[in-house]
């Protein structure tokens, strides 16, 4: 599991196997690459921080 952080401080969970990239783009600001969630495409958001996580139940 991947739990991205996003500026505003809140918060998603995703499964490792959605996550493309983590980089930082042209302006410095940081930016996750995931699959969407239908599985067709790869859409980039911006991201303050990431965690890999073991299994487990998260809330």
């Amino acid at each position: 599991m991947i739990k991205y952080i996003y500026p505003n401080g809140d918060h998603c969970y995703r499964a490792l196997h959605t996550a493309h990239a983590v980089y930082h783009d042209e302006d410095g600001k940081l930016i996750a690459r995931a699959q969407t969630p239908d599985g067709t495409g790869l859409y980039e958001f911006e991201i303050t921080a990431f965690e890999l996580l073991g299994p487990g139940r998260y809330t």
